[in-house]
């Protein structure tokens, strides 16, 4: 049953999508991460406030560029249809903004991380999460 379930991620009708999501992923997470440093490092911003800022600037990335490639299938195209899509992915990743920061919180408070390898883990932990949700409901 497990073995059928990853060959159908690599494989099935979702492997494209979920590549892609992957991609589009990892590429707002290395500017979610580069934004965190400025605004800790240089702005001198707590990180958790810095990690919230760099969050919301990358929900809004990644929706645009997950709407134009990920789920180009199932686009959002319009301008009512565009910003509710936006709505709805800020909803989804909003609720997730919580569960990366107290992952983030819980890595470098507790064991003692830096914060960028903190979030970094924290980015992999709440993915899932994010494109269950944003499969389902924001291009459902």
């Amino acid at each position: 049953m497990l073995r059928s379930f990853l060959r159908s991620l690599l494989y099935g009708p979702l492997a494209v999508q979920l590549r892609r999501f992957v991609a589009v992923g990892a590429f707002t997470a290395g500017i979610q991460m580069a934004l965190l440093w400025l605004f800790v490092d240089l702005a001198g911003l707590n990180y958790l406030v810095g990690a919230t800022i760099a969050i919301e600037i990358t929900i809004i990335l990644s929706y645009i560029l997950n709407n134009a490639w990920t789920f180009q299938a199932s686009q959002n195209t319009g301008r009512v249809d565009y910003l509710v899509g936006l709505l709805k992915t800020n909803v989804v990743r909003g609720t997730a903004i919580p569960l990366q920061l107290a992952i983030l919180y819980a890595l470098v408070e507790w064991l003692g991380l830096l914060y960028l390898v903190g979030n970094a883990v924290a980015i992999l932990i709440s993915g899932l999460y994010r494109y269950v949700l944003d499969a389902k409901w924001t291009w459902g």
